[in-house]
């Protein structure tokens, strides 16, 4: 067998302790990722080995919402929070395939996350990788740095995709994504996908147990509670489905991810 690359681990990070993002690097078969982020995927693994399937499919949706947002409704300006660690084709090389001239900030909480997006990216002038915390939007929006690449007093493009069930319900997602939505400017967007409980509960369950391992809970949730996230937004069509924008699961989709999850985008009147 061949033995994994080495990954050196960055001052301050605690390399023992599995990490989401690293595992949903695994998942896509990435190299950045450490012995706890491997042992704990392949315990997902064992109990959903459609997982990587769903982390493939989930690169497919980022891609589909991205193209929607620039090349449909013209979105200049993206936001990407929770953006995890850069893998395949990101969101910036997605939108300047359609407008070189979009910009593109990646926000993580992690320290890893952000060493390896600076290191990758190449146009200060269009995409930029800050730190911060999900939690916290007060400071991304008042970020110098973020401020300097994204007119907030324009529409912007805010993706939320797979982060918020990784929080957990005490931190009070609701509140701080009506804080989202009330600095943004009329004509933004708000993109979610979110893992559900509501169709397979005990399926999901056994997901979730094996994610208290890591540094971010996994709570899946209801439909109703996934929808009041987008507020007073308006849903593009068809709406919030299980993957979208299809109101039938395509033929070439893992069907075991059937009812795990609802996506959707939607604009600021």
């Amino acid at each position: 067998m061949a033995k994994l690359p080495q990954v050196t681990v960055p001052e301050g990070i605690d390399a023992k302790v599995p990490n989401a993002a690293r595992m949903y690097d695994y998942y896509l078969g990435g190299k950045d990722n450490y012995a706890a982020d491997r042992a704990a995927a392949e315990a997902v693994l064992a109990v959903a080995p459609e997982m990587r399937s769903a982390a493939r499919q989930g690169r497919a949706l980022i891609k589909r919402v991205v193209e929607h947002l620039v090349r449909e409704r013209g979105v200049k300006q993206i936001v990407d929070v929770g953006s995890g660690l850069p893998t395949g084709e990101n969101i910036h090389e997605i939108a300047h395939a359609i407008d070189p001239s979009v910009r593109v900030v990646y926000i993580d909480s992690d320290e890893v996350v952000c060493i390896h997006g600076r290191a990758l990216l190449s146009q200060p002038d269009s995409v930029l990788m800050a730190q911060h915390d999900l939690l916290d939007p007060e400071a991304i929006f008042n970020d110098g740095a973020i401020k300097a690449l994204i007119d907030f007093e324009q529409p912007v493009g805010v993706l939320m995709m797979f982060l918020l069930h990784l929080i957990a319900d005490d931190a009070k997602p609701q509140e701080v994504l009506a804080a989202y939505r009330s600095a943004l400017s009329p004509g933004s967007f708000l993109a979610i996908s979110h893992a559900a409980n509501d169709a397979r509960p005990e399926y999901l369950a056994r997901i979730s147990a094996i994610y208290e391992r890591a540094d971010a809970p996994f709570t899946p949730r209801p439909r109703e509670e996934i929808a009041a996230f987008f507020g007073d937004f308006v849903l593009e069509p068809p709406g919030l489905v299980n993957v979208w924008p299809y109101t039938e699961l395509p033929a070439d989709l893992d069907a075991a991810l059937a009812g795990t999850g609802y996506s959707g985008v939607a604009r600021k009147g």
